[in-house]
């Protein structure tokens, strides 16, 4: 049977505020709070473990498939006090952290990786993701990470495709050699590349590295590059957004590799 709600002094709704917005309070619990149909949806199909599910009968019209006695029901109150979205589905999960190690990637044949370094946007990185999504690579791999991926931020960015794509934090070191031991080729992208990203083959095993917004890539990542590549500006500025050239660089492999 749900549970009911109808305090905002309750423990578990003053626990969703610190789970949306303390990265530490969900690194401590390995728990985060996901919101909105589509977001739960992906993540029950993406294998995530949901400890409870928080519906509001004002917004929600129907709830996921969840066992009742995880299931809580709130006061349209209490959900606008949890909830981060202007126009809210009345549906917030708080679900288990899933974490996976560099090691235990699931890599096709020729396999396309996505390497973020020191990204420090919200938005960017769910864009990244959600672009590694609709691309079909195989994983997502980000070194020194400086937003945490289960961000409420990140998450609604993403459209909820971080539980889609597989996503494994590791360091610089650890993804090199990843890459070398299983043979994938490594392509940079850093405005000082004399080759336009265009021009280059990717369609053998090969990983896509962006660097930071401000600063680009670590003088590790360019030593370890393969290839060095850049997209030619016409304007007046020598770079774009991180999560537009991933987008860019991305799909023009998608089309290389055709179907």
């Amino acid at each position: 049977m749900a549970i009911k709600i109808d305090s905002l002094q309750n423990e578990k709704v003053k626990n969703i505020v610190k789970l949306r917005g303390s990265a530490g309070a969900r690194k401590r619990q390995g728990l985060f709070a996901i919101e909105g149909r589509r977001e739960i949806d992906l993540a029950l199909a993406g294998g995530v473990e949901i400890e409870n599910l928080f519906y509001c009968l004002d917004y929600a019209k129907q709830k996921p498939a969840i066992a009742e006695e995880k299931t809580v029901e709130v006061s349209k109150n209490i959900f606008s006090k949890i909830s981060l979205r202007e126009n809210p589905d009345g549906l917030l999960a708080v679900a288990r952290i899933k974490e996976l190690q560099l090691e235990n990637i699931k890599l096709r044949a020729k396999p396309l990786l996505i390497i973020l370094e020191a990204v420090e946007k919200p938005g960017n990185l769910g864009a990244i993701l959600r672009t590694a999504d609709a691309a079909g690579a195989d994983a997502v791999i980000i070194n020194d990470a400086k937003v945490d991926i289960y961000n409420p931020n990140v998450i609604r960015a993403s459209q909820g495709t971080v539980f889609t794509v597989p996503v494994a934090l590791s360091s610089v070191d650890e993804t090199i050699n990843f890459c070398k031991n299983s043979k994938i080729k490594i392509f940079v992208t850093t405005p000082d590349a004399k080759m336009e990203y265009i021009k280059v083959d990717y369609t053998s095993a090969c990983a896509m590295v962006f660097g930071a917004e401000d600063i680009g890539l670590s003088k590790k990542w360019l030593e370890a590059a393969d290839e060095k590549v850049k997209i030619n500006m016409r304007g007046k500025i020598d770079s774009l957004n991180v999560s537009v050239s991933a987008a860019v660089v991305l799909f023009e492999a998608v089309r290389q590799r055709g179907k």
